[in-house]
């Protein structure tokens, strides 16, 4: 009786353990390589579309004003004077919307 199952399991799990491992490549490939490619697609297009006097927050947790941008470098204003020059790639979010709600007394 044993052998007999085993033998069933064997002349059908070819294409069920194909199937089954399709599915699984494909569940990975939506829910976790996707949703990445989005993000990372997301981000370079906020980076190259960032302009001067927008308000910034870098990757370190600085927050900063634009003050100028090259090329692959913006120098960035974090406190009466003080400024910092750092790659383009190291900022993070935009923080122009939040500084608005704060400023309007509102959060």
């Amino acid at each position: 009786m044993f052998n007999f199952i085993l033998l069933q399991a064997e002349q059908g799990g070819g294409y069920t353990q194909f199937i089954l491992f399709g599915g699984m490549i494909l569940v990975f490939y939506m829910f976790f390589i996707r949703p990445q490619q989005k993000k990372q697609k997301d981000q370079k297009k906020f980076i190259e579309a960032v302009v001067k006097g927008a308000n910034i927050v870098t990757l370190g947790g600085i927050h900063g004003k634009i003050v100028s941008i090259d090329e692959t470098t913006v120098t960035i204003e974090v406190d009466k004077g003080a400024k910092i020059r750092m790659e383009k790639s190291s900022i993070s979010m935009d923080a122009t919307k939040k500084y608005q709600k704060d400023s309007s007394g509102s959060k």
